[in-house]
């Protein structure tokens, strides 16, 4: 297995990061396998969406009224409602597995291999991507 782990920016507001364009330069000389993307980090998660067309948008504005950002959660260090974001990993999981094939990631015309943080707290997060050859 082949393993990096790579610094993502970002910043200090919910943000979705678009890795799709990293994660194929990671696997474009492998051959057959298996692509694992995973953030390792307790407020942060990967997940395969469209974005550019409001989807990324509408994802952060979905977990705020799922998850409100004030002082209902028992986590409660770091900035005020710091505890919504340790439960997100239960919602968007810290780890996606896309399917390779002659170097080509196996992803729908539309789908897009993201982190998602809403942690502001944390302007650097941590991405290891990983490959199985089949």
């Amino acid at each position: 297995m082949r393993s990096e782990l790579r610094a993502v920016r970002t910043g200090g507001a919910p943000v979705v990061v678009d890795l799709t364009d990293e994660c194929a330069g990671f696997v474009k000389e492998e051959t057959d396998g298996l692509l694992q993307v995973f953030a390792p980090h307790a407020t942060a998660g990967i997940a395969i969406l469209e974005t550019g067309a409001g989807s990324d948008d509408d994802l952060l504005a979905q977990l705020d009224e799922l998850l409100p950002r004030d002082d209902r959660w028992r986590h409660r260090h770091g900035s005020a409602g710091h505890g919504r974001d340790h439960v997100l990993p239960a919602f968007v999981p810290p780890h996606a597995t896309v399917p390779v094939l002659e170097g080509l990631m196996q992803l729908g015309t539309w789908q897009r291999i993201c982190l998602v943080d809403t942690n502001v707290d944390n302007h650097t997060r941590h991405v290891r991507f990983s490959f199985l050859a089949g």
